[in-house]
């Protein structure tokens, strides 16, 4: 079964969130899972760098009549993955973040960009093409392929692939101004409540929801939220109308990246039955963040974007609560400018209580999971979060909203703690809980334990799109 994944980041060379993860764990387990897979990805410069002898395979055409002349690459990841490199200079050859400029606003041509990855997609998986491998399914996710499944439908040309929309958030939904719709090349009739239009506006992924053989979100929780009129983000009434094709599959983790037991970033590795040397890494931390080293508190942690949505202004408001509790905090992160500024001004104000790293640093984010002993997670939407089965795997069991996968994956008082109310009085009750439990040491380890134990995989995600796909081709 030839399957076509369609991703516009994937770890470590291009990532912004959970995508770049997905894209670089899913495909692998697929393949073990049976699957002919390969990964369409644009020819970023960090992949241009990483895969310079990348073999042309196809001279495009012109697509895209604002960029022509594309070419498709071919290599293969380290651990085997075949990846198709959609080699356009003028659309991809460029710095930093691959959706936004310098200044952090987006590209001005990103309907174009992205309208040129999702007619590739499309072109592999028509009959028209005529390169000796041809997928039978082409695998979307979120906006930025989202015109794949519409240009399956939509091309003169007779299609051959089934599509597959996975939505990682459904805030992004990539929409433009209407006289885009002749600039992408879709036909006119495309330009209907049923088609790509959107409230007067063209949207990549209301098209693809449209068009798409099957939709899947990254959890079942999510899948559910996402078709009321509160978390539908103005597209629940289409996602009822196809309720039918939506289902959610419950995200995995890369578990050979994210290993205690074998985690390069730590000083210090350990496992379910060496859980005492956990204690180590929480001083190391606590010694690398100016923080002061004690095992008579908890020390709660945080990796995130500071924004609204990850509830990190609920963090912010409990300054003095959790300097009281008392309890020790570590913030790594970056986001909001005004959230940036709290967090700055926390840490402060209580020098060797509160650490605030600003930025990303991949070693840090492992050495948190390790160190901390509770983490933090109050989102008020999360469609699945990942942060959360590291920590579980980590043995520090994450204070979660019940939202999303986080639903999904932490069970009150058994391997975390979780709250409803998206406000600071609920988070504070569920932090001072899971305060009081860690000084219940028989309980902690029992809570750590379940936690360590649970099978958070790509194996079952896997096989249950292999089956999706299988049912598609059927």
């Amino acid at each position: 079964m030839n399957v076509l994944f369609v991703t516009s980041e994937i770890a470590p060379w291009v990532k912004t969130g959970g995508l770049g993860d997905v894209a670089a764990a899913l495909p692998p387990a697929l393949r073990q899972a049976g699957v002919d897979l390969r990964v369409l990805t644009p020819y970023y410069p960090a992949l241009r760098a990483a895969f310079p002898q990348a073999q042309a395979i196809a001279e495009l055409g012109n697509f895209n009549a604002a960029y022509a002349d594309s070419i498709l690459r071919a290599a293969r990841m380290t651990d085997g993955t075949p990846l198709l490199l959609l080699d356009c200079p003028a659309c991809f050859d460029r710095p930093g973040n691959p959706y936004l400029d310098a200044a952090g606003q987006d590209w001005p041509d990103n309907h174009l960009r992205f309208g040129l990855l999702s007619r590739v997609a499309a072109w592999l998986g028509a009959k028209s093409n005529h390169l000796p491998w041809r997928p039978a399914v082409i695998h979307c996710n979120d906006w930025q392929s989202g015109l794949a499944p519409a240009w399956l439908k939509l091309l003169p040309e007779a299609a051959h692939a089934k599509s597959v929309l996975t939505v990682h958030n459904l805030a992004f939904q990539g929409v433009f101004d209407a006289q885009t719709l002749p600039q992408l090349g879709l036909p006119a009739h495309a330009w209907r409540m049923d088609g790509v239009e959107y409230y007067g506006q063209l949207s990549f992924l209301k098209a693809g929801l449209q068009y798409a053989d099957a939709i899947t979100t990254v959890s079942p929780t999510y899948a559910a939220e996402i078709q009321t009129d509160e978390e539908g983000m103005g597209l629940a009434g289409l996602l009822r109308y196809r309720a039918d094709a939506l289902s959610g599959i419950l995200n995995g983790i890369d578990t050979t990246i994210w290993n205690p037991q074998q985690d390069a970033h730590l000083p210090v590795a350990y496992g379910i039955d060496t859980l005492a040397r956990k204690k180590q890494n929480k001083a190391a931390l606590q010694r690398e963040l100016g923080l002061t080293v004690r095992d008579d508190i908890p020390l709660l942690g945080v990796v995130s974007r500071l924004t609204q949505q990850k509830g990190l202004d609920l963090v912010a408001a409990l300054e003095q609560d959790i300097a009281s509790l008392p309890a020790q905090l570590a913030v790594l992160g970056s986001g909001e400018p005004s959230l940036e500024a709290a967090f700055r001004r926390l840490a402060q104000a209580h020098a060797g209580h509160f650490a605030v790293v600003l930025g990303f640093n991949e070693g840090l984010a492992h050495r948190i999971e390790a160190g901390a002993d509770i983490f933090l997670m109050p989102s008020r939407f999360e469609p699945c979060g990942l942060n959360q089965m590291y920590s579980l795997r980590y043995g520090t069991p994450p204070v979660v909203r019940a939202t999303g996968g986080l639903a999904d994956t932490v069970i009150d008082n058994v391997n975390g703690f979780v709250f409803k109310e998206a406000a600071a009085p609920a988070l504070l009750t569920a932090i001072q809980r899971a305060s009081a439990a860690w000084h219940d040491r028989k309980h902690w380890r029992a809570m750590q334990t379940d936690g360590m134990r649970r099978d958070m995989s790509w194996e079952q995600p896997a096989a249950r799109y292999a089956a999706l796909y299988a049912q598609l081709v059927k």
